[in-house]
This record gives C-alpha cells, sequence and structure tokens, in this order.
C-alpha cells in the first residue's frame, strides 16, 4: 500500500513520521496563508497562533514537500494516524497534483493527500481569517503554546522554504514585520536579543529580535 501527503507548514521541515520517499514540488490554484488558530501547539485557546492554511486562487502556486509511505497498512495506518492528531485543526483532506520545477505541466504525482480547512467561521472554530499585516505580526509576535512561541514556527518555514529553494513572498514579508515587533517589544522591556538575518537578500535591513527559545526535547516530535 502507498499514500502521498503534501506539506506546506511545519511538514515542510520536520514531518515527525516515517516516510520512505520526499519530493519538493508545488500544487496549483493555492497559496499559503496564516489564517488558521493554533491553540494547542503553538498558542493557546485564549491567545491563539497563527498558522499555515491554503486558500484556493486561480493560478496560484505554493510550493512544499511531499511524502510517500509504503509498506504494510499498519505502517499508512500509524501515519495517517499521526498526522490527523497533529493536523487536528484542519477539517478537510483535498487530494491534490504535485508539480516537479523540471516539468511543470505535467503532474508528478497525483492524488496527494493535503490538510485544509474550510474558510468559514461558523463551520470551522478554528478558521481565524485574514487579517492586516501589523496585526498577524503582533498575534504571531507575541503567541506562545506548549510546543514554543509562534514566531518560532514562522521563522521556521521561513527558514525551510529558502533551504528547498523557493521562498514565499508573504512568509518574508510577514517575518520581517514580526522582526520589527519584537525589536520594539525589546526596547519597551530593555530585552537585549540576537538580530536574526532576513534570508531572501542580502542587502534587506537586519532588524533585531529576541533570542529564539529552545524547545524540550519531548516537544521536537510535535513541530509545529
Amino acid at each position: 500500500m502507498v499514500f502521498w501527503v503534501f506539506g506546506y507548514g511545519s511538514l515542510v521541515w520536520n514531518p515527525g513520521f516515517e516516510y520512505d520517499e520526499k519530493v519538493i514540488g508545488f500544487i496549483k490554484d493555492y497559496r499559503r496563508v496564516f489564517d488558521l488558530a493554533c491553540i494547542d501547539h503553538r498558542g493557546t485557546p485564549e491567545d491563539p497562533a497563527r498558522t499555515c492554511t491554503l486558500e484556493h486562487i486561480e493560478g496560484a502556486v505554493c510550493w512544499g514537500a511531499a511524502y510517500c509511505v509504503r509498506g504494510s497498512p499498519e505502517k499508512e495506518r500509524a501515519a495517517m494516524l499521526y498526522l490527523e492528531r497533529r493536523e487536528c485543526e484542519y477539517d478537510q483532506k483535498t487530494l491534490v497534483d504535485v508539480f516537479k520545477e523540471t516539468d511543470p505541466l505535467r503532474p508528478a504525482l497525483s492524488g496527494v493527500i493535503v490538510f485544509t480547512s474550510t474558510p468559514d467561521k461558523v463551520s470551522n472554530k478554528y478558521y481565524l481569517g485574514p487579517a492586516p499585516l501589523e496585526e498577524m505580526a503582533w498575534q504571531i509576535a507575541t503567541a506562545v503554546g506548549p510546543c514554543g512561541n509562534n514566531r518560532d514556527y514562522l521563522f521556521s518555514l521561513e527558514k525551510a522554504m529558502f533551504d528547498i529553494g523557493h521562498e514565499d513572498d508573504l512568509v518574508i514579508e510577514l517575518a520581517n514585520e514580526v522582526r520589527k515587533v519584537l525589536g520594539t517589544m525589546a526596547k519597551e522591556k530593555k530585552l537585549v536579543g540576537s538580530p536574526l538575518k532576513p534570508l531572501k537578500s542580502q542587502t534587506q535591513a537586519q532588524i533585531p529580535t529576541v533570542q529564539l527559545h529552545l524547545l524540550p526535547p519531548e516537544a521536537v516530535a510535535m513541530d509545529l
């Protein structure tokens, strides 16, 4: 038996389950947005984090990583149970085609599972919807949950997209806005931190931020 799952958020840098093959590629007609609440990993019910989901837009593309699980039904079931528990805020599984850079017109993979969310606050309690960049940045800069800071999630995604060679302009823009917020917070609280450098260009202004917190070992496997 075999199944493929496409990751566009934390799965890109930390799948957390046993897989047999990894393919870097993109899906069409979707873009990555930070419109979904996380209340049990990077945030709390009182102060939810903002994490990635997909917005359907004709002509858009979203880069990420597809993972293949092959083997016994037990292996496949274990991977899916893990993913469903980890991706509990997502209320849909959508089947998509995944394309490679070498052939952007013909799917490299078909019938790939991707976790998505209904963009409706009534039917999906985790859906936050869009917000101004500055508002999202303040929320991400301050949200904290059992697995760490919301900002660590964003900065890790920024680095992961850089590492696979397909940076996301929205991720970069939001990450730099979060750095501005953290710089303001550091001045107000007289905190001392080290700067995080923007990854897209050596010419971008470096904005100081507070030093990232290290996660406890038990949280690494669920680094969402």
